[in-house]
């Protein structure tokens, strides 16, 4: 079973994917008590995209599968492979949510919304991966999420503490960091990615017609990862 046929069964993730849109329209602060939706989805799309979930394979599968043959010990091949594979996988989803356009556009935007960034989320933790870290440290996972943001990453890293990764060295940091789902990492991270989905939705929906929809979608989709593949290239580089 793909991710998008997967969330869309999940009706608690897209029953949350849906209160944290609407609060992403609304400018709601992720660090409220309100603002509860956004950071429940913040933690989905990092979870599912690093460690899988059911038939969903992980970051650190797809970087592993991603190394084989001809791109054993040749890690920029096999990024090229990880970012190819995410590309199909979120042109496809971006055209199957706007292919209804009006009549569908608002029951499957919030899935794909996730879908997206779980997509996106896998993608940058296989290319971190294939390049040294450890994704099961918590420096890396933030690091990965503000990756999301393409080339606002370093001021949103800048502004929690974090400046350009080090490699090994900066593997200490982690220690530091708050673990509070209503940490400042939260806030910072979350509250961008997420006000992202309603300027987004509020896009698509200006060009919600069938069949134009379903166009604007994948090209929509398919450029947002291209721009995250670049921001996790420069913000993941090679551990020496």
């Amino acid at each position: 079973m793909g991710i998008f046929p997967m969330l869309r069964r999940d009706r608690t993730t897209t029953r949350t994917a849906r209160q944290a849109l609407k609060q992403a329209r609304q400018g709601v602060d992720p660090g409220a008590a309100e603002g509860s939706a956004l950071e429940r989805t913040v933690t989905i799309i990092r979870d599912v995209g690093l460690d899988g979930k059911l038939t969903y394979a992980s970051a650190a599968e797809v970087a592993k599968k991603a190394q084989r043959g001809s791109a054993r010990n040749r890690p920029d091949r096999a990024i090229r492979r990880i970012v190819r594979q995410h590309r199909r996988g979120v042109t496809a989803g971006g055209f199957l949510t706007g292919l209804g356009g009006f009549l569908t556009l608002p029951i499957l935007l919030p899935t794909n919304v996730v879908e997206f960034y779980v997509q996106a989320t896998r993608m940058v933790g296989a290319i971190a991966a294939v390049r040294g870290y450890d994704l099961a440290d918590e420096e890396v996972r933030v690091r990965v999420l503000a990756a999301l943001l393409g080339e606002e990453s370093g001021d949103v890293l800048k502004n929690i503490g974090l400046g350009p990764i080090a490699g090994v060295a900066a593997r200490g940091a982690a220690k530091k960091l708050p673990m509070s789902p209503q940490s400042q990492v939260a806030e910072a991270i979350g509250g961008r990615l997420l006000r992202r989905f309603g300027l987004r939705s509020v896009r698509l929906f200006g060009k919600a017609v069938p069949g134009l929809g379903a166009v604007v979608g994948a090209g929509s989709d398919r450029s947002q990862l291209n721009r995250i593949a670049k921001a996790a290239q420069k913000s993941f580089p090679p551990v020496a």
